[in-house]
């Protein structure tokens, strides 16, 4: 698919989308950054006018099904969310122990370099591919998608047992983020 296949055209509408770390990096096999992403996820939900109808946190990216309540807007949303969530994290990895900070810094350095619009790090990659869904079942195609993403990789062997996604909410389970089930 182009590039110009993966826009938001429509700011209230649901949207599939996926925010990957640059250059694929395991950042999120530390509870800490794991807690960032979640606690950010909740506090837009709160907050920002999202509505969060599955999710999935992996090593080094994350799945979202959501849409954004008008007055809100979801290219506001990508862009704050990114951001904060960068800074976030990128703070704990500078000044929290990290056995992987130089080399991680090295790489968020490297990949913004040639970009001005960087000031220091490029921890997410540029694009979320936000996909429109615009049936049900698209949108219960992408939440079986999102939700057996863990199993697919082989951390767990039910897509439940997963703590960091909303197939725990879906299960009648205890969960890390309430969600707008559907």
């Amino acid at each position: 698919m182009s590039s110009e296949n993966y826009r938001v055209e429509k700011q209230n509408a649901v949207y599939f989308l996926t925010f990957t770390v640059t250059d694929w990096v395991d950042v999120f096999t530390r509870l800490n950054y794991r807690i960032i992403i979640a606690e950010s996820l909740d506090y837009c939900r709160k907050n920002k006018g999202l509505k969060l109808y599955a999710w999935c946190l992996m090593t080094n990216h994350i799945h979202l099904v959501c849409s954004i309540e008008a007055p809100f807007r979801m290219t506001d949303f990508l862009r704050d969310y990114k951001k904060f969530t960068a800074k976030a994290v990128l703070d704990d990895i500078e000044h929290l122990t990290e056995s992987r900070r130089d080399w991680m810094l090295y790489r968020f350095e490297f990949a913004g370099k040639f970009d001005n619009r960087i000031e220091n790090y490029r921890f997410w990659q540029d694009k979320s591919h936000p996909i429109e869904l615009t049936t049900t079942e698209m949108i219960q195609q992408r939440i079986n998608y999102i939700h057996e993403n863990p199993v697919r990789t082989g951390l767990v062997a039910k897509a439940e047992d997963y703590l960091y996604s909303s197939a725990r909410n879906y299960a009648g389970m205890s969960y890390i983020i309430e969600i707008d089930l559907i």
